[in-house]
């Protein structure tokens, strides 16, 4: 089925006969839902978009979660890492009664095989794999770390929110290399997936699941009992930002995850509709370069980009006038966390103009290369991002290739490791959660190790240097001077062009109760 057919009016998801007749039901309660973008991907370990991560939550479960203070807190395991031999041995030990969604027990060596997945893709991840000797399973219930040295982060590095869920598997999945996706998907979270009714580009469909144990604990954010008041949860893929915003207001549609700012104040003033900020954290909005080929191997050239970038306008762009949704200047750490720092910030407070930024690139050796933008154009605030430096990449002098797409396109081909004429990229636009970039463990984007980094593989061996150093860091002091010393670094190899921060605005029927913030999340949630 082509996606213009599926769309061509609220889309096929919002006319299917098979999806009146399940809202029609008696007694059957359903949640519609429009993502941010269109589920392209389903692992979360095989792609980076939030989208992918944001439904893993549904479907998977963790051993671990952070609470509403990023402090990690049990989820699957039964309590946190039990350290012994001086921390250099810790055991996890599993609930009781955990399954499957094909009704197999969750046992220790599915969570071992799916730590070692998920390791090979997270910044977090790899650092602990670089501190474990052997992780085993020695029985069916518990998972036993052995460390060359204490790392009494573990469990923090496993309970985090950002790109690569520590998703828990059955290990025919999890020993897959996680350069491929998994042939089905297959969790112990509160909704099964129900691949039978997925419409490509157009819809997702969920189920509770009868066998979930949640925890008996108040929930907060990823963490604590995960109880479902839905029986149905359908993911409607509605690009289009005036037929998304009419839905909800017919009520069509019971939440729009993310709506398009311009749309916000109408919401605002519409019957039956809420506006609520769904991550207090915020979201960091960036432009990722690809390192491995000309130009932008040279980090003179992504420096003079930088100079050029104004934050002011991409924030704007991206969350309206008002300055309470977003804020500027924003470094490589999130503000107010002990990682912040002023160091370098003044390339971002005063931005160059054309004139500038076209001497600044002939200076750093640029030759009128043919760049591409891969740019999001059924992603609201990627796109308006991803428009902004467009438009001053083009007039700073970048001989711009400005790639409009859809964001599963992007997700897909930011991938490739390729040269442009097989088929790779130079320069996308896309966010991060502001929660992932209070340290450098939990920021993937400030690794410097090359291809074993995240999409854009930069080679920076001193972030690398600083961020091992982080670890071992004794306190709140020293991890600041690195935090300084990172900072300066990330100015002068510009692994990536942060953007700013951007709180976005969720709108959902105001008969909607018990939403927990963070990310879009479907335990808690009701009807009033």
């Amino acid at each position: 089925m082509r996606r213009r057919d599926v769309l061509s009016s609220i889309g096929a998801a919002l006319a299917a006969p098979r999806i009146a007749a399940a809202q029609n039901a008696p007694g059957r309660r359903i949640l519609r839902f429009v993502p941010q973008a269109d589920l392209a991907l389903l692992d979360p370990i095989h792609s980076v978009a939030f989208v992918t991560r944001n439904h893993a939550l549904l479907v998977y479960d963790t051993l671990y979660g952070w609470d509403a203070d990023l402090r990690a807190r049990p989820q699957m395991a039964a309590a946190l890492p039990a350290f012994e031999e001086e921390g250099r041995r810790a055991t996890i030990t599993l609930r009781p009664g955990l399954k499957f969604h094909d009704g197999t027990p969750v046992l220790a060596r599915d969570c071992v095989a799916s730590i070692k997945r998920w390791a090979t893709r997270d910044a977090f991840g790899q650092a602990l794999m670089a501190q474990t000797e052997a992780l085993a399973a020695p029985d069916d219930t518990h998972i036993v770390f052995r460390l060359k040295k204490p790392f009494p982060l573990l469990a923090d590095s496993m309970a985090k929110v950002g790109t690569h869920l520590c998703a828990m598997m059955p290990e025919r999945h999890a020993v897959l290399p996680s350069s491929q996706a998994v042939p089905e998907v297959i969790g112990s979270g509160p909704f099964r997936y129900v691949a039978a009714e997925r419409i490509a580009g157009s819809r997702n469909v969920y189920e509770r699941n009868p066998d979930y144990l949640p925890r008996q604990e108040a929930p907060s954010y990823l963490s604590g009992g995960k109880a479902v008041h839905l029986d149905r949860v359908e993911w409607l893929t509605i690009p289009d930002g005036a037929t998304a915003s009419a839905a909800l207001q017919r009520g069509e549609v019971d939440w729009w995850e993310q709506p398009a700012i311009d749309l916000v104040g109408p919401l605002k003033r519409a019957r039956g509709v809420k506006i609520d900020i769904l991550d207090p954290n915020g979201s960091i909005g960036f432009l990722r370069f690809n390192c491995l080929h000309p130009p932008f191997d040279n980090p003179a050239l992504r420096r003079a980009i930088l100079r050029g970038t104004n934050q002011v306008d991409a924030m704007t762009a991206a969350a309206g006038d008002d300055r309470t949704y977003w804020r500027t200047p924003y470094g490589f750490f999130a503000p107010g966390s002990v990682m912040a720092s002023d160091v370098g910030m003044d390339a971002l407070r005063t931005p160059l103009d054309a004139t500038g930024m076209k001497r600044a690139l002939a200076e750093a050796g640029y030759k009128d290369e043919r760049v591409n933008l891969l740019a999001a154009t059924d992603f609201p605030v990627i796109n308006a991002m991803s428009e902004v430096c467009g438009d001053f990449l083009r007039r700073g002098g970048v001989n711009l290739d400005y790639v409009s797409t859809d964001w599963g396109t992007v997700t897909q081909r930011i991938l490739k490791q390729d040269p442009v004429p097989q088929g790779g990229w130079n320069m996308m636009v896309s966010y991060t959660a502001g929660s992932a970039q209070v340290n450098p463990a939990a920021n993937n984007l400030i690794r410097g190790h090359g291809k074993g980094a995240i999409f854009g593989w930069p080679s920076i061996p001193k972030l690398e240097e600083l961020r091992n150093a982080w670890f071992d860091a004794p306190d709140e002091a020293a991890q600041a001077r690195i935090g300084r010393e990172m900072q300066e670094v990330a100015f002068a190899e510009v692994p990536y062009v942060p953007l700013g921060q951007f709180f976005s605005p969720t709108a959902l029927r105001s008969d909607l109760d018990g939403m927990l913030k963070g990310v879009a999340l479907f335990y808690g949630i009701k009807r009033a």
